[in-house]
């Protein structure tokens, strides 16, 4: 099993979190639909969803894992770029580059 799936399996437990539930369940779906674990088309994932695959993309890019090397932010937001539309939402990478650019 995914970890998304796992995650949601339980969090199924608990009735009062069933949209934190779908959230987590939706996080590495894609908006173009290629993702996991159910391959969902974007109008059925979650906003919050969207917003936390690119989170969840860019601290893993730019953090130092037992596999790769931390990326730079500038590198981390050239690939979140790369992939808008594809694997992350346009609008929640905008967002993202928003924030960063602060202040």
């Amino acid at each position: 099993l995914s970890h998304p799936t796992t995650g949601a399996e339980i969090l199924s437990r608990l009735d009062f979190l069933d949209e934190v539930r779908e959230i987590i369940w939706c996080h590495h779906e894609r908006v173009d639909g290629q993702g996991y674990p159910r391959a969902l088309p974007v109008e059925k994932i979650p906003l919050e969803a969207l917003i936390i695959a690119v989170a969840d993309a860019f601290d893993a890019m730019t953090t130092d894992r037992p596999y790769q090397k931390a990326r730079s932010v500038q590198e981390a937001l050239d690939i979140l770029r790369g992939g808008a539309g594809s694997a992350w939402d346009p609008d929640c990478v905008a967002a993202c580059e928003r924030v960063l650019a602060w202040p």
